[in-house]
């Protein structure tokens, strides 16, 4: 609880009608959660305008009102407050209840396309294997030093985001680490947030359901490292080449990475297996359990960022060769009755697809076929599915299309647009199987020795969506169930 007079003092409100020196309880933009004494703060979402529903919020009790259009009858007994941006505010005083937990820790953000949940994941097992309490918000799950808590969305609103990050530093938690949406930028959820650092992976067509061109997805990137201060660092991936783009407006001190051009961070693939990337990460040998080309990039961040973050290099080396991979990222299984490897990966777009299926051909290098269960998303963007189609052909000898998460799409309409990206030579190679399962089910059938089956698209999920209901479902465990009969 706050007073609101303390609270105004992180706005510049446009107006202030009514009592300043009023008792907050809580922050709502929901007016179904708003409760006697809540401040509630109408924004205007994507599709609903939180604007319509001020009386409604007044109603279930709330004493104060902030927005950006104040109602025309105004009550005597209530506080209204007129603000520019309702997102912005939201955030500012979400950060002003909660006492500002983002500064009383080292918060480092990651964005881009793919990469995202493996770096923060990997960060906070790192800086947990390095003997400190860290704090992980991310798209598998928000954790509190080990304490689990049910992630709902990349990127959470701004008033759960305080609120998970004062509940980190209550624990003592000295770092947290977390993903960053294009979503969350664009609709200010981590407006207000103080950041020691942000991490930039690299970008590719993704959201363009939301975001309508890629150039307001890669603006909504970059806007994320705009807002980052002096005092932080921005860690770039030099070998994407829209890198630079993300940081030309920053304030931050600027860092690079990569693999193939002139870094501050510079790595070198020497070995890679399904045993692991045998490396050079900035001058030193190193052996992680990570598999892949995009995972040395991951790794590379991440030793970078704790660097950054002025931990001990060698320390940071021997810790980081001990990781695994997040649930779900290039998680392989070999199957040993049958001689077959299965790799389930979260690869959802055309970009991701192509990384994982170049690391299974290099690993295989011609030695089995390469057999990939692949689908898209429904009420997603349409645009990636027939590119998905044709990129899991061009690697894989044998290609299974079938649902990923069809939601309120029909199945066999998503299933068309894949079709329509093949052409007249790839066909053949590709059988389409609408039912994950039975999919899944002919994938392993087909598989013979020496083989690797790969089942790209939902990774660490358990369920499939389908008409609004969550099924269980889990690639994992039906693997392991097909494999076993």
């Amino acid at each position: 609880m706050d007073y609101l007079n303390v609270l105004l003092k992180a706005l510049q409100p446009v107006d202030v009608i009514g009592k300043r020196d009023r008792l907050v309880r809580r922050i709502d933009f929901d007016s179904r959660k708003v409760e006697k004494g809540s401040l509630f703060v109408a924004v205007k979402g994507v599709q609903v305008d939180g604007h319509r529903f001020i009386q409604s919020a007044i109603d279930n009790g709330a004493t104060t009102i902030v927005a950006e259009r104040l109602p025309e009858k105004l009550e005597d007994h209530l506080t209204y407050i007129k603000v520019a941006n309702s997102a912005e505010a939201l955030g500012l005083l979400a950060d002003a209840f909660y006492e500002q937990p983002s500064k009383q820790l080292q918060l480092v953000g990651v964005t881009g396309t793919n990469g995202k949940t493996t770096t923060v994941t990997l960060l906070h097992d790192l800086f947990t294997a390095l003997g400190y309490k860290c704090g992980l918000l991310s798209t598998i799950q928000n954790k509190i030093g080990t304490e689990l808590i049910e992630a709902t969305h990349t990127t959470p609103d701004a008033v759960s985001i305080n609120a998970l990050l004062a509940e980190m530093v209550a624990s003592g938690c000295s770092y947290a680490f977390m993903e960053v949406s294009s979503h969350a930028v664009d609709q200010k959820r981590i407006f207000g947030l103080h950041f020691a650092g942000g991490i930039f992976t690299n970008i590719s067509h993704d959201h363009l359901d939301y975001h309508k061109t890629f150039k307001a997805y890669i603006e909504a990137k970059k806007g994320f490292f705009d807002q980052l201060g002096k005092k932080a660092f921005s860690l770039v991936n030099i070998d994407d080449r829209r890198g630079m783009v993300m940081v030309q407006n920053t304030a931050s001190k600027v860092y690079r990475y990569g693999l193939k051009n002139m870094a501050d961070f510079k790595g070198k693939i020497f070995e890679n297996s399904l045993l692991g990337l045998q490396m050079e990460l900035d001058g030193e040998d190193f052996f992680g359990r990570l598999i892949g080309r995009f995972n040395a990039y991951n790794l590379l961040a991440v030793y970078a960022a704790a660097v950054l973050l002025e931990q001990d290099k060698m320390e940071v080396l021997t810790a980081l060769s001990g990781l695994r991979p997040a649930e779900g990222r290039f998680d392989a299984q070999f199957y040993e009755a049958r001689k077959v490897t299965a790799v389930v990966d979260y690869a959802h777009t055309p970009d991701a697809l192509e990384n994982v299926l170049e690391t299974i051909a290099d690993i295989n290098d011609g030695a089995g076929q390469i057999i990939t269960v692949v689908g898209c998303g429904g009420d997603r963007d349409a645009a990636k599915r027939p590119k998905m189609a044709k990129i899991a052909c061009q690697w894989s000898h044998q290609v299974i299309l079938t649902s990923d998460n069809p939601r309120t799409e029909d199945p066999e309409a998503i299933l068309k647009d894949m079709e329509a990206g093949l052409t007249p030579d790839q066909k053949p190679k590709t059988i389409t199987i609408s039912d994950r399962r039975q999919a899944i089910r002919t994938a392993v059938r087909l598989a013979k020795a020496g083989d690797i089956v790969l089942v790209a698209g939902k990774g660490h999920e358990k369920y499939q969506e389908i008409n609004g209901v969550k099924y269980p479902f889990d690639d994992k465990e039906i693997l392991k169930e097909e494999f076993s009969v």
